[in-house]
């Protein structure tokens, strides 16, 4: 029996609340310890956003997936709609707002934890050109290795490889690698050192929806077959609910 959809949508929420509570927390901390560098902070931001990513991964995979991204859900339902695996239409109409709001709720988390105004708009300004190539090309990258590990069996590798790759996209994109439309609309409600500025939001969102489509033009082209693996995407799900299952 499939895992019910109020199950997989609360993983999906909860699950991208606490990845946005780590990413802005981890900027506040950040700030806080080594105000006055800022490559340190965001050595220490990466590190601890990686790191919590691989984390989730492990604990919420096996609900819904850990998508915690609309692009990865998108890319889920749209590769795997002909083979029959991955998302239907309803799942990711119940995916795409629960992320949303979970990273919403997961930078009003973080700003009250550390004694901030529960929303308080971001004023850092980031819209310019070469950040959106930015996000294009770390977009691209996730979705590319996501599917990739899925097609070839590797998916239980997944946490500790799609944290790396977040880890390290922090460093070699031009925008710090957001990467996810929930999580840049979450990290618009905070004035902190992860903060955007609701101006700049869409179009990094564009960004990440052209980088979406050019990474699933390469795998049409690279793994043709990549459909079939949707069901394994990011982490594989429980065929069967334990709780129903007599096997269990």
């Amino acid at each position: 029996m499939t895992i019910a959809l109020r199950r997989r949508l609360l993983a999906e929420f909860t699950g991208t609340a606490l990845l946005v509570t780590a990413v802005v927390g981890s900027g506040i901390m950040a700030t806080t310890l080594s105000p006055d560098d800022v490559g340190l902070q965001l050595l220490e931001n990466s590190i601890a956003t990686a790191f919590a990513l691989g984390a989730l991964i492990l604990i919420f995979g096996p609900v819904s997936g850990a998508h915690f991204n609309p692009v990865v859900s998108a890319a889920d339902w749209f590769l795997g709609r002909r083979a029959g695996t991955g998302l239907t239409s309803r799942d990711l109409a119940g995916y795409v707002p629960a992320q949303i709001l979970g990273a919403i709720g997961g930078s009003i988390l973080a700003n009250l934890m550390f004694d901030l105004t529960a929303v308080d708009f971001a004023g850092k300004d980031r819209a310019a050109g070469h950040l959106w190539l930015g996000e294009v090309v770390a977009t691209t990258g996730l979705i590319l290795l996501i599917f990739a590990l899925a097609r070839s069996g590797r998916a239980p590798v997944a946490p500790a490889a799609v944290g790396a790759y977040i880890g390290a996209a922090y460093w070699f994109t031009s925008s710090t690698s957001f990467a996810n439309p929930a999580v840049t609309i979450g990290r618009a409600f905070t004035d902190t050192f992860a903060g955007i500025a609701p101006a700049s939001v869409p179009g990094f969102v564009i960004a990440q929806i052209v980088g979406l489509a050019i990474g699933i033009c390469l795998l049409a082209a690279l793994y043709p077959d990549a459909g079939k693996a949707a069901d394994q995407v990011v982490v594989p799900t429980s065929e069967r609910d334990p709780a129903l299952d007599p096997r269990t």
